[in-house]
C-alpha cells in the first residue's frame, strides 16, 4: 500500500447522490484508494448491493429531511465532501413548469448542498484540512433554452462555492467546483424519453461518469498548498453552448 492509499485510508468521505452515474464512480474510486466512504443516496435497493465494494457505507436518506440529514452525520468525521447530488426538471420553457419542479429542483440541486456544507464545515475547519466539492454544470456558466430553473441552481452552486472558498482562505480546507458538460448518466432518465437520451448521446462520445471520478482523484491528491478551484470536463467534440462539432464515427 502506498503512501496515499494508506492516508486515505484515515479519512471519511460524504459522497452525495451516488447511487448512479458521477456519484457511484466517484464513491467506488474512492473506496478503491481506501477512503471510508459514506455512500448517500435515496435508491435503498441500489444502496444495498453497494455493500459489497469494501469502503463503502451506503446510507438510504432524503436530503431534503433535515433533521433526519444531521442525526445521521452526527459524530461522523467528515475529511471529503462531494455534494453531487442533483436532478434535472422537466425539460421545457419556465412559464410551463410546475412550480412543485421549481421547487423541488431549488431544494435538491441548491439548499440541500448548502445544508450537508454546513454540518460539515466547522469540523473542517477545527481540524484545519478538509476538502468540498461541487458538482456544478457548463449549463450554470451559460444560458440553455428551456433550462432556466436548473441553469439557476448550478449558476449559484458556482458562485456559492466561489464566496465559500474567500470564507475559508488560509483554512486550510479546499473548495473545487466540477463543471461537467454531457455526461452519460441518468440524470436525463425522468427527464427525456428512453429514445432522446439515445439520440443525444448518439451525436458524440459523451464524458462517462469513471471520467469525472478519475480527475476529481487527481485533484484531491494534490499537495495541500494547492486548490484546484475549478475544472471543466466535457467531451472533446462539445463545445461550451452544448452542442458539438462532428456527428459521431464521422
Amino acid at each position: 500500500m502506498d503512501n496515499q492509499t494508506q492516508t486515505a485510508a484515515k479519512q471519511t468521505a460524504l459522497v452525495t447522490g451516488a447511487t448512479s452515474g458521477i456519484g457511484r464512480a466517484i464513491t467506488l474510486a474512492m473506496a478503491e484508494a481506501g477512503y471510508d466512504v459514506i455512500a448517500l443516496g435515496r435508491r435503498a435497493t441500489v444502496l444495498e448491493k453497494m455493500k459489497a465494494y469494501p469502503g463503502v457505507r451506503p446510507m438510504a436518506l432524503d436530503l431534503t429531511d433535515r433533521e433526519a440529514l444531521a442525526t445521521a452525520l452526527a459524530g461522523e468525521q467528515i475529511d471529503v465532501l462531494v455534494n453531487n447530488a442533483g436532478i434535472i426538471p422537466p425539460i421545457t420553457r419556465f412559464f410551463d413548469m410546475d412550480q412543485a419542479d421549481i421547487d423541488t429542483t431549488l431544494e435538491v440541486n441548491l439548499s440541500a448542498a448548502i445544508a450537508v456544507t454546513r454540518l460539515v464545515l466547522p469540523a473542517m475547519v477545527a481540524r484545519k484540512r478538509g476538502h468540498l466539492f461541487f458538482t456544478g454544470s457548463i449549463a450554470g456558466q451559460g444560458a440553455f433554452p428551456n433550462m432556466a430553473v436548473y441553469g439557476a441552481t448550478k449558476a449559484a452552486i458556482s458562485h456559492f462555492a466561489a464566496g465559500l472558498r474567500c470564507d475559508l482562505s488560509g483554512s486550510g480546507v479546499r473548495v473545487s467546483e466540477i463543471v461537467a458538460g454531457r455526461v452519460e448518466t441518468e440524470l436525463y432518465r425522468d427527464a427525456l424519453s428512453a429514445q432522446a437520451r439515445a439520440d443525444m448521446y448518439e451525436v458524440y462520445d459523451a464524458v462517462q461518469p469513471e471520467d469525472v471520478a478519475q480527475m476529481l482523484m487527481t485533484v484531491l491528491q494534490m499537495p495541500p498548498h494547492v486548490d484546484v478551484t475549478r475544472f471543466d470536463i466535457l467531451p472533446t467534440a462539445q463545445f461550451v453552448g452544448g452542442g458539438g462539432f462532428a456527428e459521431k464515427d464521422a
